[in-house]
């Protein structure tokens, strides 16, 4: 099983502590799908503040960390339980998707 621990080194300024979940969206800036996924990110950042952490990976700016967690297409997403535990999904998806999954996350 994926576990965020193994990404951690490549984490710069963030720390995994097990308090609350996370959902990291793997990105890139010329990437049609991401750009159509960012406003939904947003929404659901904003939806499930103080429950689910939402944070975006740039992959052309943080690269060792793109090849480290074997980022082959984007959109991707890590979905990570406050165990550490990744569920990836590659490609968008609804907004309605992404609130079951942050829910699910937040134990709600």
């Amino acid at each position: 099983m994926e576990t965020i621990a193994t990404y951690l080194p490549h984490l710069k300024g963030y720390d995994f502590t097990g308090k609350m979940p996370v959902i990291i969206d793997f990105y890139a800036t010329w990437c049609g799908p991401c750009k159509a996924l960012a406003p939904l990110m947003e929404q659901l950042a904003k939806a499930y503040d103080g429950k689910v952490k939402v944070l975006k990976v740039d992959v052309d700016k943080n690269r060792a960390l793109a090849e480290a967690a074997n980022i082959r297409s984007i959109p991707t997403l890590f979905f990570i339980d406050i165990d550490g535990n990744i569920e990836r999904s590659v490609g968008g998806m609804p907004y309605e998707l992404l609130a079951q999954k942050a829910q699910a996350l937040a134990g709600n």
